[in-house]
């Protein structure tokens, strides 16, 4: 990982000073997160309070074609010191050729078309501390290298280091019922967090359809789990298999229709299997002639392990609406519930968003958990109800 941090701050060293050209940008935030239920654990803290500081500095030379940027984040948790933790999202020295691009350093890369879940999504480990939605990424060391040509993007990649996930500790809510020990992971490769990963995406836009294949070869991103001790109480171990997984995602983009595919084959984990994620979004423009929009989404999630998935959405249900103001304010409401078919659980989402003047943004985020089965992977957020109320601040 620090050879890469070398490779991107020696090409910045190399390029003409008189020609950089630094901007800074970035947010800082303040998070509050009251939950609605007493934790499930008597350990577990109660309302949580946060605050984020995400920077960015960019600059370019050679005529635009090569650029460099870095992007660290910081969150600081007053109830959970396992969110208390910091990263670079990116560091990436990037030049670009009239068919070709490079970028090497570190970088978030993100695959995919459906709302719900990100199946191809395979590059980035998940920071799980940040958000139980899954969105939020950690950077990852790469060498990237895009072929660009009229046939489709064959993108390449070399991923030295490995990310292990986050987890919240003893004191934080949205985990599960035992605590991951994330301090002590299991790893099938000798070289544990050291193994090189490789993957090749090939994408292109036919008409109406986008389409993506991929392949990724290394460590998994999404962990199984060993049941331990440590200091006498019982814990979980992440455990790190090295797989293989081909991936497909395509939209087709049909008048008001988006219609969306992810779909995987991954062997390593036991024994292969194969995983969906299919669906469609329909919007009504310019509702009750007004500049509102309205959008309908319904996708099904499908894991042919079933019972013996490590993800709970292995046989479920999403139904959401999007709602885009187009105001000078950008708002935006997005609602969606997904319903387990096999353990009668409702995970249900709302975020909200708005604009305040040219440099601020308020965020309204709510999870609501229904779990009736104690055999559910979301048993342990069966308390974890809360709203959440973010400010960010713009630079």
């Amino acid at each position: 990982m620090f050879r890469l941090f070398s490779l991107a701050i020696l090409a910045l060293a190399l390029a003409p000073s008189a020609a950089f050209a630094w901007k800074w940008s970035g947010d800082i935030s303040a998070e509050y997160r009251g939950f609605l239920q007493v934790p499930a654990d008597p350990r577990q803290g109660g309302n949580d309070f946060s605050l984020s500081f995400s920077p960015e500095l960019y600059q370019e030379w050679d005529k635009g074609h090569q650029s460099f940027t870095f992007a660290p984040y910081f969150r600081h948790d007053f109830n959970d010191s396992e969110r208390t933790h910091a990263d670079i999202r990116e560091l990436t020295w990037l030049k670009a050729g009239a068919s070709s691009e490079w970028r090497v350093g570190i970088r978030k890369v993100f695959w995919g078309v459906t709302e719900s879940v990100h199946l191809v999504d395979i590059i980035n480990q998940t920071d799980l501390v940040e958000n139980p939605d899954g969105e939020q990424k950690l950077g990852q060391p790469m060498i990237n290298f895009a072929l660009i040509q009229d046939w489709g993007t064959l993108d390449l990649f070399v991923l030295p280091g490995f990310r292990e996930r986050t987890f919240p500790g003893v004191e934080g809510r949205l985990r599960t019922s035992l605590v991951v020990d994330a301090d002590h992971p299991v790893y099938e490769s000798g070289s544990e967090d050291d193994h090189v990963d490789y993957a090749l995406r090939w994408s292109n836009s036919i008409g109406d359809w986008d389409i993506g294949l991929s392949h990724f070869y290394g460590t998994s991103r999404d962990p199984r789990f060993l049941p331990g001790l440590k200091d006498g109480e019982p814990v979980l171990f992440p455990v790190y298999d090295l797989i293989n997984q081909t991936g497909v995602d395509v939209q087709a983009t049909l008048d008001n229709w988006l219609l969306k595919l992810e779909a995987i084959r991954r062997t390593g984990q036991g024994e292969g299997y194969y995983a969906a994620a299919s669906g469609f979004e329909y919007t009504f423009y310019g509702v009750f002639d007004t500049q509102k929009d309205v959008g309908l989404i319904a996708e099904y999630l499908w894991d042919e392990r079933q019972e013996r998935a490590l993800t709970p959405f292995q046989n479920d249900v999403f139904l959401g609406t999007r709602l885009a103001f187009n105001d000078e304010a950008s708002s935006e409401v997005l609602f969606g519930f997904i319903r387990d078919l096999d353990h009668d659980s409702t995970f249900a989402n709302l975020e909200a968003s708005r604009r305040i003047g040219s440099s601020w943004k308020l965020i309204l985020e709510s999870r609501l958990f229904s779990v009736k089965d104690a055999a559910d992977p979301l048993t342990g957020l069966r308390n974890d109800d809360y709203v959440g109320v973010e400010l960010k601040r713009y630079f």
